[in-house]
């Protein structure tokens, strides 16, 4: 079965360019040594992937199911063949073009058609387009992948394995990172047609890239368009382009590749970031048309804004703060893997709940990381009616990267071809040129192991930033995450908390969550802390012996719950955080829920920190939003989509309004942090009561925070000096907003399920707990 789309015309003209999608039909061949153990041949799905047809047709078993993916390593050296019959192409007619279009090829592809190789590909995150005008009619269709594991480790073995942070190959080879398993997904290394092929003819010619640069100058949106054009045959075209009522066109010479023209909008409607104001999207139109039909179009939705960076030098070290529309915002935000690690199964619907979940926690901002992959429109779409800020990472991460031979060639043109495509979308605020590659080359031994050797320092400082200036100016630009602004000539370490943006990762790996107050970043781009999914997550995957893990005696040291549990020594961390907090519970079920609250706790604990420093702290991006399995994690949503407590202390600890308590060298305070336009003006009311009501001292004053600020008020020593600490708190109230504070750890608090606070009308709780 084949479906049509066609372009039309609101002339009503006729119309010259047509695509057929070719998602079913193809057979799926395994080849090679082991192939035998498998079908010599099942149906399989596009978009899709070798895994997810070989469980649809009961081949394997599911990898993401209690220890299935340790035991199919053995699908690494395979290779795939796909093949379609093309009987229902047409053969193209006078003056027709056909081509077939793949728009993601996962990853080592040489295609053909009744056995000529037309085309190849090697770079999981570039489209492909092969002419087959001369070809048609055909029989058959075929595309066969290559084993990405021996592909990438011959790839390594002649760049001279350069380091990383995992020992697989994956920074040899153009191939989706966490392909080949991160510290909290699979290794699976999985090959397909992971994104829509198709079959385009068209006639004369067509629109080949559309480039829009949206920018707003002195209160006049301005429309940038820059095309390139393939030709088919001779004679002038015209390209115009509609917005907002606004028309601009201009005729273009036969077999001139590159067209540009530009419209203007009087006083456009301006995008917002969620919290900011609204997102107001217009509907741009670029048409390719002849004097008889219109040949081709291209549409999307834009939005006007301006982003920068501010960069600037100050008192404290280095600025590293987002301005929208030239107003500061602080950035709420989360870091975001795949949502799934067979990425073609992440659809439309899937993207809109996770953003929705986002949008829901008072998030403003969502780092696409650099070990995944650049998604599909339909997240940029999301996040333009949503109004969250995406940072884009270009696709390298915590590994050394050549730069020379065909590695440096496919790195430039991803770079291109992708930032060609996000960039229509208002959404996108920053490119980011890494995650932990300028940090790794400092601080993890890199240095001794390259010798000398390239490591991709050029394409963060030099190539990506190049890009971005030519096709997204109105986009900006970081060389990488950590990154301290001109680290490079002066010295200052790159993960410098007082220069540009900082990873946090001494907490959770080795110190307790209370030392997120020992520095005052600049802007946290990374930290978070590890819980299991949730309970009904962990009864659907894991089992022993048929029995869900949850009534398996010793459950959390099982071997499928540490298949599920990737990060290094990941249960004795989360043991020893809680140890002096919550305690650790001996039984599993106790345990998991006390990991659950732990994470929310140390996560808003930093958030709150973060928050309360504002303008000198400009932004938190927690890692992580989401899982792409069933999974041990950071997560705060775990992969069936069940929202882990950490989500619930999001919210909270991203509220527009938020009161944070905490001592330092000059005692007790609270601060009042309000992310609204409106200043906050009510009676701060401080308590210090019993657990079952009793008021021991109190304390008001009337207090107003102005808008887009934090105030910080001291808190007398009356509130502050317990008789009891483990039997009181401290409550401090303004307007609706409250904070409960103890004085003891949870563990040591005497807490119970059947005493309620009578006073302060909710039950007593730890400071960003839910």
């Amino acid at each position: 079965m084949t479906s049509t789309i066609s372009t039309t015309d609101t002339a009503d003209r006729r119309e010259d360019r047509s695509v057929t999608r070719l998602d079913s039909g193809w057979l799926l061949h395994p080849l090679g040594e082991g192939s035998a153990l498998l079908p010599e041949r099942l149906d399989a799905q596009v978009p899709g992937c070798v895994h997810t047809d070989l469980v649809r047709a009961g081949a394997i078993a599911d990898p993401y199911l209690d220890t299935n993916a340790s035991g199919q390593a053995w699908l690494f050296n395979l290779d795939w063949r796909y093949v379609r019959d093309l009987a229902d192409i047409e053969a193209p007619t006078d003056g027709e073009r056909v081509e077939i279009v793949f728009d993601g090829l996962d990853t080592f592809a040489e295609i053909s058609v009744d056995g000529r190789v037309v085309g190849s590909s090697a770079n999981m995150h570039r489209a492909l387009r092969v002419d087959v005008t001369d070809l048609l009619p055909a029989r058959e269709l075929r595309v066969d992948f290559a084993s990405p594991t021996r592909t990438a480790d011959a790839e390594a073995e002649r760049q001279r394995h350069r380091p990383s942070a995992y020992p697989t190959p994956f920074n040899a080879v153009r191939k989706m990172a966490a392909s080949f398993g991160w510290d909290w997904g699979p290794d699976l290394r999985t090959s397909g047609i992971w994104r829509p092929a198709t079959v385009e003819r068209w006639r004369h010619a067509r629109l080949a890239e559309v480039v829009p640069r949206v920018r707003v100058e002195d209160g006049v949106g301005i429309v940038e368009i820059t095309t390139s054009l393939d030709w088919a045959s001779t004679g002038e075209v015209t390209l115009a382009a509609e917005i907002a009522g606004r028309r601009a066109e201009v005729r273009v010479a036969n077999g001139q590749r590159r067209a540009s023209l530009t419209v203007q909008v009087d006083d456009p409607a301006l995008w917002w970031p969620v919290g900011y104001g609204e997102q107001p999207l217009e509907a741009l139109r670029v048409t390719l048309s002849d004097d008889d039909s219109t040949l081709d179009a291209w549409e999307r939705r834009v939005g006007f804004r301006t982003v920068e960076v501010d960069r600037s030098p100050d008192e404290f070290g280095t600025r590293f703060t987002l301005t929208v529309n030239g107003v500061p915002v602080f950035a709420k935000g989360v870091n975001w893997i795949p949502d799934d690690h067979f990425v073609s199964r992440i659809d439309a619907d899937r993207y809109r709940r996770r953003l929705v979940q986002a949008r829901d926690a008072h998030i403003n901002l969502v780092r696409v990381w650099g070990g995944g992959i650049y998604e599909a429109e339909a997240f940029y779409e999301a996040c333009d009616e949503l109004g969250l800020l995406v940072w884009q990472d270009f696709l390298l991460a915590c590994a050394a990267y050549d730069e020379a031979g065909p590695l440096r060639s496919e790195m430039e043109a991803e770079a291109r071809e992708n930032v060609a495509r996000l960039v229509a979308h208002p959404s996108l605020a920053v490119l980011n040129g890494g995650n932990e590659n300028v940090w790794g080359y400092e601080d993890w031994g890199w240095k001794d192991l390259l010798e000398g050797r390239s490591w991709g320092g050029w394409y963060a400082a030099e190539m990506f930033p190049a890009v971005t200036a030519e096709l997204a100016p109105g986009v900006a630009y970081s060389v990488n995450s950590p990154y301290s602004p001109g680290a490079s000539a002066t010295g200052v370490h790159p993960n410098d908390p007082d220069h540009g943006t900082h990873h946090q990762w001494e907490v959770w790996n080795r110190i307790d969550y209370t030392h997120y107050r020992d520095d005052i970043p600049r802007f946290a781009s990374e930290f978070g802390y590890q819980a299991p999914p949730a309970w009904r997550t962990l009864q659907d995957w894991l089992h022993v012996d048929g029995q869900p893990i949850t009534s398996v005696p010793g459950a959390k040291e099982t071997a499928v719950f540490l298949e599920h549990q990737k990060a290094e020594d990941g249960n004795r961390k989360l043991d020893e955080g809680m140890a002096p907090h919550l305690g650790v519970p001996a039984d599993f079920a106790d345990w998991h829920w006390a990991t659950q609250l732990q994470q929310a706790h140390a996560v808003a604990y930093a958030v709150d920190h973060y928050r309360s420093h504002w303008p000198r702290t400009a932004g938190s991006i927690v890692w992580q939003l989401n899982d792409c399995w069933p999974v041990t994690s950071w997560a705060a949503i775990d992969y069936e989509e069940r929202r882990k407590p950490l989500w619930y202390a999001l919210r909270q600890a991203y509220a527009p309004r938020r009161l944070v308590v905490a001592t330092g060298d000059d005692g007790w305070s609270v601060t009042a942090v309000n992310d609204t336009d409106h200043a906050w003006e009510d009676v701060l009311q401080a308590r210090r009561e019993t657990f079952d009501g009793g008021l021991l001292a109190a304390d008001s004053s009337q207090v107003a925070v102005p808008a887009r600020s934090v105030l910080r008020l001291p808190l007398t020593a009356a509130l502050v000096a317990p008789g009891d600490a483990q039997g009181e708190a401290l409550v401090v109230e303004l307007g609706a907003e409250r904070v409960v504070e103890l004085f003891a750890e949870v563990k040591d608090a005497h807490l119970s399920p059947t005493r309620r606070t009578s006073g302060s009308r909710r039950p007593p709780r730890a400071t960003g707990s839910t």
